[in-house]
């Protein structure tokens, strides 16, 4: 899976793309608001790791997700 942080603009807020192996979108969500549904995505229970990332994520580059 895939992680890449979009910066938004004047009151756009800033989003994360997750993509699977493929570059294909499995989701969309504010950076603000962590995505609610984490264990469709094998991701539960990971939500402070996940904050963390996204927090530390630069803009615009996409990079592996490893948790």
């Amino acid at each position: 899976m895939y992680i890449i942080k979009v910066k938004g603009k004047a009151k756009i807020p800033d989003y994360i793309q997750l993509r699977d192996d493929q570059f294909v979108l499995i989701a969309y969500f504010r950076a603000d608001r962590p995505l609610k549904k984490l264990e469709k995505y094998g991701l539960e229970g990971k939500e402070a790791v996940l904050k963390s990332v996204i927090d530390q994520l630069p803009y615009g580059k996409l990079q592996k997700l490893i948790i």
